[in-house]
């Protein structure tokens, strides 16, 4: 997902507020205090709501990366996407230029989304480091095809390709190696799709 289709997705900052307490809240949102589930959001920003029973104020992102930050969740969310995609990493420099906040802010939002990148409290998930890469298998074109027979250019390479794909994974530990095909799925997307 692109930055664009991001804002388009989620036009202001409450439309992905509301997304992340469906996500995190799938029961609705009850206080952090006294457990209660009559409470309401604030009128200027869904980021604090009020709790009417105990006649206090909490935040929904308690315990997260995103507990007493002031920068826009959309903000958050594209730094945690170019994160994630990004094969060698991004820098502070380059996360402030993408997403339009000082190197500082960059940061600290780079620092907490590696500690929760390595959470230690779900150690059941992943006992073991491992490493995962993906291949293209099929053999050099034919004299004969040399060029695409579509719009008569030269083979594409990696994941232009019509070569069958391959995700592999190894567990460092034990030196298991799990690969699989990746077929397309139903809508017929490939391993390149968005």
């Amino acid at each position: 997902m692109t930055f664009l289709e991001l804002i388009q997705k989620f036009p202001t900052e409450n439309s992905i507020v509301e997304h992340y307490l469906t996500i995190r809240y799938p029961d609705g949102v009850c206080c952090n205090h006294c457990g209660s589930d009559t409470v309401y959001a604030r009128r200027d920003s869904m980021k604090l709501f009020d709790c009417p029973k105990c006649r206090n104020t909490f935040s929904p992102f308690k315990s997260t990366i995103f507990e007493k930050s002031s920068t826009d969740l959309r903000k958050w969310f594209y730094a945690i996407h170019l994160f994630l995609n990004g094969k060698k990493g991004i820098s502070g420099l380059q996360l402030k230029r993408e997403i339009g906040v000082t190197y500082k802010t960059a940061w600290r939002m780079l620092q907490q989304i590696r500690i929760a990148m390595g959470n230690s409290e779900q150690q059941e998930f992943f006992d073991t480091i491992v490493e995962i890469d993906e291949t293209y298998i099929g053999g050099k074109p034919r004299k004969s095809n040399k060029k695409d027979d579509d719009n008569n250019d030269p083979p594409k390479r990696g994941r232009g390709t019509k070569k069958t794909p391959v995700v592999g994974v190894i567990d460092r530990e034990n030196k298991q190696v799990f690969a699989k095909v990746a077929m397309s799925n139903p809508k017929g997307q490939k391993l390149t799709a968005k």
